[in-house]
């Protein structure tokens, strides 16, 4: 996360007022808790950040890299 702040500030890359409250508070949470989420189902046990979480954290870094977000494409369930 501080990787992230870092690469967007050198690179002259503005963060919205949202991401960088996302990765403040994240990092306070894993600081404190050693993860940032508290319900199982939202990640493995030994992670420290759930899948969403980890989501975001990626779109950020690409962000603050400046590279430009693909479309999001879900996978579709086969119907049966």
């Amino acid at each position: 996360m501080k990787r992230a702040q870092r690469t967007a500030e050198r690179g002259g890359v503005e963060l919205s007022d949202w991401e960088e409250e996302f990765l403040g508070s994240v990092g306070e949470r894993i600081e404190t808790y050693g993860r940032a989420f508290a319900d199982p189902d939202k990640g493995t046990t030994g992670a420290p950040l759930s899948a969403l979480q980890g989501r975001k954290l990626k779109e950020i870094q690409a962000k603050a890299k400046g590279e430009t977000p693909g479309p999001r494409t879900r996978r579709r369930k086969p119907f049966g």
